[in-house]
């Protein structure tokens, strides 16, 4: 039997009536719309474990569903407390699920939430394996930009630069591919069908290849702003 993360905030207190309650978005006694626990967690809000699988026809079904039971204009009549929460519990939701919805975002929140969202001092120096190629890079920046300033020929800088840059853009997929292997062993772990190593394992990997996966991506960025 395998043990499933928990998918709900621990029990809330009310502002309106104050009982406690164990509902997510309303009191199960009084009904009135719950203020936002101090911790937020976007998984809880919009009804899921926090694994990084998720079916994305199921999210959105979740998130139109709470939008229109959130929705300000539903609490037009209602006390202005109760306004006030319904519109930041509305904007919390949208968060929610933008960040649920792009896989990458996915990952640095669940890191972040778990406490296990770790940069590194040394996170904007290169891969050992890719020295070579950032500095062919750097290199071919360098005399881009000099030649714009001096209004010689750019062409084949570009050129080169083009090229390049679909270099590190196959990269970065291969990173994203990594990225769901990554995914698929952290919710193996959630779901117990590993040993409790395994889950801090799996953190360790998912906080490298994000932190490797940043560095390409502002190379890619670095270099198009180049080219335009």
């Amino acid at each position: 039997m395998t043990t499933q993360f928990p998918i709900t905030n621990p029990p809330l207190v009310c502002w309106n009536c104050h009982e406690r309650t164990i509902g997510t978005h309303f009191c199960s006694g009084c009904g009135k719309v719950l203020q936002s626990p101090e911790q937020s967690d976007y998984f809880a809000m919009l009804e899921f474990p926090r694994k990084l699988w998720i079916e994305m026809g199921a999210l959105e079904q979740k998130f139109l569903q709470l939008s229109w039971k959130l929705h300000p204009d539903n609490f037009v009549n209602a006390s202005e407390a109760e306004r006030d929460i319904s519109l930041k519990r509305s904007s919390e939701l949208n968060d929610a699920y933008r960040t649920l919805k792009d896989p990458v975002m996915r990952v640095e929140y669940l890191l972040a939430i778990e406490g296990a969202r770790k940069e590194g001092e040394h996170k904007q120096q290169a891969p050992p394996e890719l020295l070579e190629e950032v500095f062919e890079l750097n290199e071919s920046l360098d005399e881009l930009r000099e030649a714009k300033d001096s209004g010689g020929d750019t062409a084949n800088l570009k050129r080169r630069l083009e090229a390049a840059q679909k270099t590190f853009e196959e990269k970065l997929k291969e990173v994203d591919g990594q990225l769901q292997i990554a995914a698929k062993d952290w919710d193996k772990a959630v779901d117990g069908q590993t040993d409790g190593a395994s889950r801090n394992t799996a953190m360790g990997k998912l906080n490298e290849l994000l932190n490797r996966r940043s560095y390409i991506r502002n190379l890619v960025v670095n270099v198009q702003k180049e080219l335009l």
